[in-house]
C-alpha cells in the first residue's frame, strides 16, 4: 500500500510593508498666508480676470467698495462730472450787479438831463438881464439852486452806487456766477460817468441857449 501524498505547502506570508512620511514638496511646505487678491476688473499676469488659486476665497464683500483715485474704472481727477459738483450755481450776483448798474445809470442822467436843463435855463435869463462882462459871476445860479443841488445828488449818488455795482460785477464774473450778466453790469458801470456827463453838458448848453435866447 503507497503512502498518503504529503499536503502541499502553505504559502510563505507576504512581509509586512514599513509606512515611510511622504516626501517634502519641490517647493517647500505651502504657505498658510493667503496671497493678496488681485484688485476686481484688473488683469492677472495670464492675461485674463483674476480667479482665486484652488482652495481660497474672497473674502465676503470684495470688490463691492468704490475703486480709489486712479485705480482702473475710478473716476479721473479733473473730470467734468467731479467739476460740476463743485461749480457753483446760480447766476443771481451776475443779474443784481447788472439791474443795478443799469437803474444807477438811468437814474443819474435823467437826474442830470432835469438839473441841467434847469440850471441853464435860469442862468441863461439871468446873464441875459446881466451886463457882459469877461468874467463869470456865480450869483446867476442863486435862482437855480435847487437843481444845483439835484445835479450834485445825482453825481454823488450814481458814483456810489455804480461802484457798487462795478465791484458787484467782477466779483460775479470771478466767482462764475451769472458771467455774461456781470460782463454786462461792467460795461453799463464803466459807462455810467461818460453817459452822465455828456447828457449833462448837452442838456445844460440847450438851456443857457434857451434862457438867453441865443437858440431862438
Amino acid at each position: 500500500m503507497a503512502p498518503p501524498a504529503a499536503a502541499p505547502a502553505a504559502p510563505a506570508a507576504p512581509a509586512p510593508t514599513t509606512w515611510a512620511a511622504p516626501s517634502a514638496p519641490p517647493f517647500g511646505a505651502p504657505s498658510a498666508v493667503a496671497p493678496s487678491p488681485t484688485p476686481a476688473g484688473s488683469a492677472s499676469p495670464a492675461g485674463g480676470a483674476y480667479a482665486p488659486p484652488a482652495g481660497y476665497a474672497l473674502p465676503a464683500g470684495y470688490g463691492t467698495h468704490a475703486p480709489a483715485p486712479g485705480a482702473p474704472g475710478a473716476p479721473y481727477v479733473g473730470a467734468p462730472g467731479a467739476a460740476s459738483a463743485h461749480r457753483p450755481s446760480g447766476r443771481g450776483l451776475g443779474v443784481v450787479a447788472f439791474v443795478l448798474a443799469t437803474v444807477v445809470t438811468v437814474g443819474a442822467a435823467l437826474g442830470a438831463a432835469i438839473s441841467a436843463f434847469a440850471i441853464g435855463l435860469g442862468a441863461g435869463r439871468e446873464i441875459a438881464g446881466r451886463p457882459f462882462t469877461a468874467d463869470f459871476d456865480w450869483s446867476v445860479l442863486a435862482p437855480v439852486r435847487e437843481s444845483v443841488l439835484l445835479a450834485e445828488v445825482s453825481f454823488w449818488l450814481g458814483t456810489a452806487l455804480g461802484v457798487w455795482a462795478l465791484v458787484q460785477g467782477i466779483i460775479a464774473l470771478v466767482k462764475d456766477r451769472g458771467r455774461a450778466w456781470a460782463i454786462a453790469a461792467i460795461v453799463v458801470a464803466a459807462l455810467g460817468p461818460i453817459v452822465f456827463f455828456t447828457i449833462l453838458q448837452g442838456f445844460l448848453t440847450a438851456g443857457l441857449g434857451a434862457g438867453t435866447g441865443i437858440g431862438g
